[in-house]
């Protein structure tokens, strides 16, 4: 029996093509092992979008080769997709290299370097990988579901739609067996999924509910006037919505010139559809945004969050920007700060510039210093942090349903869990305190469950929070078949 052993590196989108990866193994009658030293496979499933990813996944596979030199390394995921050809050569580390492009293909890869060969596999990106997933790469309780692959907008910064190809969407009957299974297996919260879920159902060729391909909002004179028609994105929540059962659904990744506001009252009507919205504006200069290939500007995204928030006036908003494009000076780079000011969201990442090959803004003049990008986005950091700060302070006295995803062993009644307004991964926690006796007499205090917590106090970036009893979300349904990487 060969043992196999996972190293996860990128994106949540890259996460759910490792537990499909993991699953294919599984079938194939190799063993998961959670101890790289007890595998005689070693996986770096890696990130191939900006520069300091691809430097973290290469440097994965190096001290694979270099700690676990009897192992087989196989290199996986966006870097395998975007640079197989020069890895063929360039990396004698790996024993293996295959793309994202068909992951059912991993199968014969596996075969082929297990008995010696040294494969080099791409495919072409073409539909959704899907497929049965039996061990979660996340923490008990959660999971991300990928309603999308690709991306079509072609933003001049972006390597995406080189290394995924263009947007394909899932048909919608899929998204819900999924969703559906998933919840009778025990897994409570639902996190949607893609480059650009507003897009979903706009792709070359997509037909997800059986009636043609539907299109994406309109502009004129520069404002965003919506689709004629229902969005594919308001239809498939639509479709959630009718799922029976206690569950919370968080749409991620919403491009802003693409955002139709026809979720917004779908949203407002079902409370399980969370009302969080990331939103990607990358930068609050009407300039920058442009060179960026994107047709919004500071004000038509401000009048978008606006709209949210009259509609829903609890919702929150998480954005990213990138300092230091090609071009950017400094009244550009104060423009976006007094955007983000305006904006107030409730949660923001900030980065410098990676300089991509086969991107349009690989060759734009202007180039601006690392040193100079990274001051940028520590500037905005900083009046992000004052703002997160002030929004979790508000936060004091409320009660919220938390999902708790690890309880601190050796403690006196202290689990960690998100309330609603916190994205797995990206976003603070809450740290809930509690009675040890009562906690557990209750069988309140578990991974993969929620409770109701009462928020007492708060810091720059999580919340601290009391046990008041257990949450009415609780589907009591105990995973069936399916287990977390995170209760190894």
């Amino acid at each position: 029996m060969t043992n196999f052993f996972i190293d996860q590196h990128g994106c949540a989108k890259n996460q759910v093509d490792g537990e499909l990866i993991v699953a294919r193994l599984l079938s194939l009658g190799l063993e998961q092992t959670f101890d790289p030293s007890e595998a005689e496979l070693i996986i770096v499933n890696s990130c191939g979008f900006i520069e300091s990813a691809k430097k973290e996944s290469l440097d994965a596979v190096c001290a694979a080769r270099r700690d676990y030199p009897g192992a087989k390394i196989l290199l996986t995921g966006c870097l395998a997709e975007r640079y197989a050809t020069v890895f063929n050569e360039a990396l004698p580390e790996a024993d293996g290299i295959f793309g994202n492009g068909n992951l059912d293909k991993i199968d014969e890869t596996i075969r082929e370097m297990m008995a010696g060969g040294r494969p080099v596999h791409t495919y072409k990106q073409e539909g959704v990988c899907t497929g049965e997933r039996r061990v979660f790469l996340a923490y008990k309780g959660s999971a991300f579901v990928k309603i999308t692959e690709g991306c079509s907008n072609h933003c001049s910064f972006c390597a995406i739609p080189v290394i995924r190809g263009e947007l394909r969407s899932r048909p919608a009957e899929s998204i819900i067996n999924e969703i559906q299974d998933l919840y009778s297996k025990g897994i409570v919260e639902f996190n949607l999924i893609g480059q650009d879920l507003a897009a979903y159902g706009t792709g070359e060729g997509d037909n997800v509910f059986g009636d043609g391909r539907l299109s994406l909002p309109e502009w004129k004179d520069g404002k965003n006037c919506g689709t004629k028609a229902e969005s594919g994105l308001a239809r498939l929540l639509k479709m959630i919505s009718e799922i029976k059962g206690n569950f919370i659904v968080r749409p991620l990744y919403i491009h802003p010139d693409h955002f139709n506001r026809d979720i917004l009252p779908v949203m407002k009507k079902d409370k399980r559809l969370l009302p969080y919205f990331d939103i990607p504006f990358q930068s609050g200069s009407e300039e920058i945004i442009h060179k960026m290939n994107r047709k919004g500007s500071s004000e038509e995204y401000l009048r978008l969050a606006y709209d949210i928030r009259a509609a829903l006036p609890n919702a929150a908003l998480r954005t990213t920007f990138l300092t230091g494009f090609p071009g950017e000076k400094d009244e550009n780079a104060a423009e976006t700060v007094e955007f983000l000011k305006k904006l107030e969201s409730d949660w923001s990442g900030c980065f410098p510039y990676s300089r991509e090959e086969d991107t349009p803004a690989y060759s734009y003049k202007g180039r601006v210093s690392s040193k100079t990008a990274v001051s940028r986005a520590d500037r905005l950091c900083t009046v992000q942090k004052e703002i997160t700060r002030n929004h979790l302070a508000a936060r004091v006295g409320n009660e919220y349903d938390v999902l708790i995803e690890e309880v601190v062993e050796g403690s006196e009644g202290i689990a960690i869990g998100r309330a609603w307004f916190q994205a797995p991964d990206v976003d603070g926690s809450v740290v809930v305190r509690y009675e040890k006796e009562l906690g557990n007499e209750m069988n309140f205090v578990k991974t993969g469950r929620f409770v109701r917590v009462k928020i007492v106090g708060s810091s720059d970036v999580d919340l601290d929070g009391i046990l008041t009893g257990d949450s009415s979300l609780n589907s009591n349904i105990e995973s069936n078949g399916i287990e977390f990487a995170t209760e190894k």
